[in-house]
């Protein structure tokens, strides 16, 4: 028995490795293809040292024939570091992909990590700009404003005269997220591959978009894109009560991003919110209207709006912050989303499940009919909840509970959500949540406040 279990890992590993995430290259920031042999010793130890911390945890559920526990995936996650936990993060905003047992533990991550030293980030700046810091800049802190798993952040003043914040890259980034990325879908592949019906979960699949979006916040230069972009956008549309940062394109290149700095305060702070000479509510839903707008006028939406990212002014304008991390859907697949989550707010099981089927990934020709009485026994068993009560998060877990409920329904079905879905349901949820705060009460799908801006 265990000589075949052995040669099923091996030739598990075979498979899952001939399907990788790509081991023998990735892209750099300019499009070159960089070989794995030039991520050199980092990249080697980084391998060695994931490798020793997950074989005994998977060993040990491979023999038992069983999946991790929530526990036992987010302690290895945490201490295995950055990337981990980013992915840990993934999963907790990911409800209706995940079982709730995972994204109700993996809420604990944080992507907090220690900053590098400024000598370090001094070399890294100068290297990339080509000149000394001070030809650049009239002021550079040497502490670090943040410190997260792909940059860091130090406030700075232009020779100018302009207040900045200057976002560095730290080294090797690109090296080790491939590799541990590898690691993680090699890990899942090999559960796939063993447990049954693992594979409807399509997780590896996620895998692979993750480690996309990763590498896509590397882009300094694909984010100073998008902040142009999105400064485009609001121009256009002739907003004037939110803001993005101007980057400064002769302060930055592929590893520093110079911005603007905005000083203001995280949406969720309560203390500043309540000094303020202005509605909290009402920016708020500026924020709601501006990022709805951008689903159908901007060629991309913000799709990391947690409190860090949306900052409130002194005035009561709302400042986008951080624009690493962005999602783009098709005109058609929005009103699918759109549908789904009208549906959700006035309980109509058909419409739910045929919207459910236009958003989702399958193989499989789903039965309508059996899913949309799937979903009636949902809410029938919720107690017969009003969906406004579920939406205004009055019912405990609120929308993220509901959420994940479908999530399980969906994946019976072998109903998969694309990574744009995912990233609009994180930024659903994050908006449920600053409204009971800031607006309690207040129905997202009802308000006359809201405008969806569906043409």
């Amino acid at each position: 028995m265990t000589r075949k279990l052995s040669v099923r890992i091996k030739d598990s590993i075979l498979l899952a490795a001939s399907k990788g995430l790509g081991l023998n290259a990735v892209a750099d920031t300019s499009g070159r293809r960089i070989s794995m042999a030039e991520f050199g010793v980092r990249g080697s130890w980084r391998a060695l040292q994931t490798t020793f911390a997950m074989s005994p945890p998977a060993l040990k559920c491979l023999l038992q024939k069983r999946k991790p526990t929530p526990v036992e995936l987010r302690e290895l996650f945490e201490s295995l570091g950055a990337t981990y936990i980013k992915f840990g993060q993934f999963i907790a905003s990911s409800p209706s992909i995940f079982p709730k047992e995972y994204v109700d533990e993996f809420q604990h991550c944080l992507d907090q990590t220690p900053s590098l030293p400024f000598s370090k980030i001094r070399r890294i700046v100068e290297q990339d700009l080509g000149q000394p810091i001070s030809a650049v800049f009239a002021e550079f802190s040497e502490t670090a404003l943040a410190s997260a798993s792909i940059a860091q952040v130090h406030a700075a003043k232009l020779l100018s005269g302009e207040d900045v914040v200057v976002k560095v890259q730290k080294p090797g980034v690109q090296a080790i997220l491939t590799t541990d990325m590898n690691a993680v879908y090699l890990l899942i592949r090999l559960f796939e591959l063993i447990m049954p019906n693992t594979d409807k979960d399509a997780v590896a699949g996620l895998v692979e978009e993750m480690y996309q979006s990763m590498i896509d916040e590397c882009d300094f230069f694909k984010e100073a894109e998008n902040l142009r972009v999105f400064r485009k956008f609001l121009s256009d549309s002739g907003n004037d009560v939110v803001l993005a940062p101007k980057p400064y394109h002769s302060a930055s290149g592929g590893k520093v991003l110079t911005m603007e700095r905005f000083y203001g305060v995280a949406l969720t702070n309560e203390v500043a919110m309540a000094k303020g000479a202005f509605d909290p509510a009402s920016s708020l839903f500026n924020a709601l209207n501006t990022w709805f707008a951008s689903l159908t006028q901007c060629s991309f939406f913000h799709a990391d709006l947690h409190s860090g990212n949306l900052l409130i002014l002194a005035d009561g304008r709302v400042g986008f912050i951080d624009f690493g991390m962005v999602g783009r859907i098709q005109p058609e697949a929005w009103q699918a989303i759109f549908s789904l989550f009208m549906a959700i707010s006035e309980e109509n099981y058909q419409l739910m499940a045929e919207s459910m089927v236009s958003v989702g990934i399958t193989r499989d020709k789903v039965d309508v009919e059996s899913l949309t009485l799937d979903i009636q026994k949902l809410f029938e068993g919720l107690n017969a909840l009003d969906p406004q009560k579920v939406l205004e998060n009055r019912t405990g877990d609120g929308i993220n509970s509901l959420l994940s409920e479908l999530g399980e329904i969906a994946r019976k079905y072998g109903i998969r959500f694309p990574r744009a879905f995912t990233m609009l349901l994180k930024q659903f949820l994050y908006f449920d949540r600053y409204m009971d705060l800031l607006a309690p009460g207040a129905d997202i799908f009802r308000d006359d406040r809201v405008d969806f801006y569906l043409n």
